[in-house]
């Protein structure tokens, strides 16, 4: 008689996705050939927000797929519910896709008393029972210290650069962050972008004032020249939209922006169409509405990153590999 009892069967992965982003997670799904796992998620009438598996998820590989579009906070807290439901239903390993992540720009301390949510935000996963994170473009690269466990850190970069080379003649081009905190990731544009020349917009932000900075003056060479002017996120444009002015005035021939994240409060929509920019291309990280999109915009697909990502992870292979060795 045998002392111990070997399982059977094979790992078997559950996806399952909130509501913010339905259209995202269905095609991470069919990019995987899967199908997302049913959940009954609804509100009750003061707000508090239910969410049950509609079948078995026991010892099961589970990704919970999340966007953070406004409303964030019920967004946040649904991922969490989802989180928790999957643990208490005995799932072995749970992991939180999270595009967007919440509250990345709250990464530190610029002002004494500040609080640091993005450290919260990755205790509250931590606590809600993930075991890993995925993100794509966190704000920065130290948010992953944050969380105390495996976070994969997907990069848009070759998604967006892969298009842009498309669109622009790549012997004329410069590749300008829109802050001197963005330089090294301007610098790995350059490299995909055949070894552009950088620019920066040096701009002054009031620190007591939220989604406020005015861009002031352009260092490096511009003139007559594609400006393909990056950022990690577009929240109201205004930023954005400044730098874009500056490098008109220093003699740029036209300027493409390329963001991750569209997150486009208002008035984004009609401030970037409104720019003077050629083209604006986002990722569909965040969903963006009929009423945000406007003739510049061009929205390429994450999905079969994500996807990628998440087959790397359940078949315990590398997800580095999918960015040539430098995730």
């Amino acid at each position: 008689m045998s002392s111990e009892i070997t399982a059977q069967g094979e790992k078997k992965l559950v996806l399952a996705t909130g509501r913010a982003h339905p259209e995202l997670a269905e095609e991470i799904a069919r990019c995987l050939d899967t199908d997302l796992l049913p959940l009954a998620s609804y509100d009750f009438a003061n707000g508090e927000i239910y969410v049950r598996p509609g079948e078995s998820v026991r010892g099961t590989d589970a990704f919970v797929i999340q966007a953070h579009p406004a409303p964030m906070n019920n967004w946040l807290m649904e991922q969490l519910i989802t989180v928790d439901a999957l643990k208490r239903a005995s799932a072995k390993r749970i992991t939180v896709v999270s595009p967007f992540y919440p509250y990345a720009r709250q990464d530190k301390k610029g002002r004494g008393r500040e609080p640091i949510s993005a450290r919260l935000v990755a205790d509250l996963y931590k606590t809600a029972g993930a075991d890993r994170i995925m993100s794509v473009d966190l704000h920065t690269s130290q948010i992953q210290g944050f969380f105390d466990g495996p976070v994969d850190h997907l990069m848009a970069i070759p998604l967006l650069a892969d298009y842009i080379r498309t669109r622009v003649d790549v012997s004329n081009v410069t590749v300008v962050s829109p802050d001197t905190g963005r330089v090294r990731v301007a610098e790995q544009w350059a490299e995909r972008l055949g070894g552009s020349p950088l620019a920066f917009v040096h701009k002054s932000r009031d620190l007591t004032v939220p989604n406020q900075a005015v861009s002031k003056q352009v260092v490096g060479q511009v003139e007559g020249r594609t400006c393909v002017l990056i950022d990690d996120m577009i929240d109201t444009g205004g930023t954005i939209a400044g730098a874009v002015r500056v490098l008109k005035e220093a003699g740029a021939k036209d300027v493409i922006i390329a963001a991750t994240h569209a997150v486009f409060s208002d008035p984004a929509a009609r401030t970037l169409a409104e720019s003077g920019a050629r083209e604006v291309v986002v990722t569909n990280t965040l969903p963006i509405p009929a009423a945000k999109r406007f003739d510049q915009l061009t929205v390429l697909s994450i999905a079969p990153l994500i996807a990628r990502a998440i087959k790397e992870v359940f078949e315990d292979g590398s997800v580095t590999s999918l960015f040539d060795g430098k995730a």
